[in-house]
């Protein structure tokens, strides 16, 4: 059947709860147990526009499906990259494939970052734990891409040790040598050879001591979330100015399974991304 011939609906073909099959044209080994893979239809391209902050669905079929970040920018006119941490029967899977593979693709779902409202014209602080540097990574290149339009850009991030640093070679290559962009790297402990900062992310953010004239974007694991904003708040930061996401509780996406809600809010509806004053109270786990 041709594009033309269906009328089950208007914009079948742009449905988001339409899947697309996906080729993995290229998978780069980020970590020991995380892999960035740049997934295209098989015309080449992108599935769909995003704005940084969004999600897809990614697709096994026969094994399962799950929520991912979008790691690349919408900037990035190209192709769409998703950094995957193994840690389940899906990943497990995901890693297992190599380029030319096929898996599905649906989305975008959720909502984004406000990169063209309260961020624009703001300094911006960035703080990142281990994975988590993933959903923020689309944040941040889009930023930099639009370099004029935002202040001083802050970056810490987080890991357990150097070798579970995603994005390196982008951070150290990319990021630390672009005009008016601090990044601080940490690790949990020390390491041979590493020079950097040993510490967890709270405790360094605590040392640093950034100023409040700035907005925050975090994103890592609940403890280190429930930490940070903490010592933000010590830092004299209202919850106003701190946004966060938490696309971890993400299960259909569509608001139907009612597995991700947080007191009134659904993170699928709502979120994934929230500003700290919009959730109600963070879930037990954070």
């Amino acid at each position: 059947m041709s594009h033309h011939e269906c009328t089950c609906h208007p914009g079948f073909y742009h449905d988001t709860l339409i899947p697309q099959v996906g080729v993995i044209t290229s998978i780069r080994q980020e970590t020991p147990d995380v892999k960035t893979f740049r997934i295209e239809p098989p015309q080449g391209g992108k599935f769909f526009e995003h704005m940084p902050g969004q999600c897809a669905m990614i697709c096994v079929p026969g094994v399962s499906e799950a929520m991912f970040s979008i790691t690349s920018s919408p900037t990035n006119k190209e192709y769409q990259e998703f950094s995957i941490k193994r840690c389940g029967e899906l990943t497990e899977c995901l890693h297992s494939l190599e380029v030319g593979d096929q898996v599905t693709v649906r989305g975008p779902y959720g909502n984004n970052f406000p990169v063209e409202t309260d961020l624009k014209g703001k300094n911006l602080l960035f703080i990142a734990g281990g994975i988590a540097l993933a959903p923020l990574r689309s944040v941040i290149n889009y930023v930099l891409d639009n370099r004029n339009n935002y202040g001083h850009v802050d970056i810490l991030y987080g890991s357990r040790s150097a070798d579970d640093l995603v994005q390196l070679k982008e951070i150290q290559e990319v990021w630390m040598n672009t005009k008016d962009v601090d990044v601080f790297l940490t690790i949990d402990r020390p390491q041979e050879g590493w020079e950097g900062n040993v510490g967890f992310v709270p405790n360094y953010l605590r040392e640093l001591a950034f100023d409040t004239d700035r907005i925050a974007v975090l994103c890592g694991p609940p403890i280190m979330i429930k930490f940070c904003l903490q010592a933000l708040q010590e830092m004299g930061f209202k919850k106003e100015q701190i946004w966060t996401t938490l696309e971890l509780r993400m299960k259909c996406g569509v608001g139907k399974c009612g597995r991700c809600n947080i007191g009134s809010k659904y993170v699928c509806k709502d979120g994934p991304v929230f500003r700290c004053d919009q959730i109600d109270e963070l879930p037990a786990e954070y």
